[in-house]
């Protein structure tokens, strides 16, 4: 690798590593003795994920425990060799588990409808299933910042839900917790890096290849405005993280029926398009939206005054 490649690839490395570490340390994802369970599907986010989490191993303050899980679903065509290979030659623990979901799948879902939900919930009762036999504490998905906002749009748009992918979580079944350690990493982050890593990549033929799925089309809409006005996906991501109920309209959520005026000021006063706030956000504004934002304010500020 030539020196400048080096240099970008160390600077993509410590930023995922950054992400990854800070996502843990935020959400308390793994404790001292934890024997967490690596979900490897053999795309390029389980693939980045178990490595990470490899490196912080390595490095860490506590002692855990990794062990890499793939379930071989009996897709047609599905090399069967090329995990076992992988997690050999690298000298990680694994366990290869074989269910074939495959088949099931075809005999319930119809012809050109949407495997993903039926393949998804299989695949987690399964999951579920085995973390239990190798006594995990903690089961570790692939999600990234990307599929988080995916899934909050996804949820706003078909289920009328304002409800995300949280990065750590109770398994419906209250046996177990899931953690997402690449929460606040950037797909394309890590498609540059299991790029540069040369990770043996296996497509998913089974849901993969379907095309107008709803998520894609979400993905298509965030990769477009990921180009058109950068810094739109990150300002999303923050709003994950800034919630404000007495600003939306779920009554279960906050008390409006018991709002009384009191004459004080408080924080949940109606700010209503606060200008500084908006227009100060530059890092994360493209200049159209800056000047849509400051036409915007002009009124309010008039009425202010």
């Amino acid at each position: 690798m030539a020196g400048q490649q080096q240099y970008g690839f160390n600077k993509l490395q410590k930023r995922i590593r950054r992400d990854v570490g800070r996502a843990i340390e935020d959400f308390n994802m793994i404790e001292d003795g934890d024997r967490v369970m690596v979900c490897l599907s053999g795309g390029k986010d389980s693939y980045t994920l178990l490595d990470v989490l490899r490196y912080l191993q390595r490095i860490a303050p506590i002692s855990f425990e990794l062990i890499a899980v793939n379930l071989d679903q009996k897709q047609p065509g599905f090399p069967e060799h090329v995990l076992p290979d992988y997690l050999t030659a690298e000298g990680v623990d694994f366990k290869i588990i074989e269910e074939d979901t495959y088949s099931i799948v075809k005999e319930k879902v119809p012809e050109g409808k949407t495997t993903c939900s039926l393949c998804s919930r299989l695949r987690r009762g399964i999951l579920y299933r085995v973390a239990t036999e190798l006594g995990a504490t903690k089961i570790a998905l692939g999600h990234h910042r990307d599929d988080l906002i995916e899934t909050m749009l996804l949820n706003m748009f078909y289920g009328g839900k304002l409800k995300a992918m949280p990065p750590k979580l109770v398994t419906d079944n209250g046996e177990h917790v899931v953690i997402r350690p690449l929460a606040y990493a950037r797909e394309k982050d890590i498609a540059k890096y299991a790029e540069a890593m040369a990770f043996p990549i296996i497509p998913c033929n089974l849901c993969g290849s379907q095309e107008n799925l709803q998520r894609k089309v979400v993905k298509q809409m965030l990769q477009g405005w990921d180009k058109q006005f950068p810094g739109r996906i990150e300002s999303m991501f923050s709003a994950l993280q800034n919630v404000v109920p007495s600003h939306l309209a779920d009554p279960q959520l906050y008390p409006f029926q018991s709002i009384q005026a009191t004459g004080v000021a408080g924080a949940d006063g109606d700010t209503a398009f606060d200008p500084p706030e908006l227009v100060g956000s530059a890092a994360f504004v493209d200049a159209d939206d800056q000047q849509q934002q400051a036409e915007l304010a002009i009124p309010v500020v008039q009425q202010v005054r």
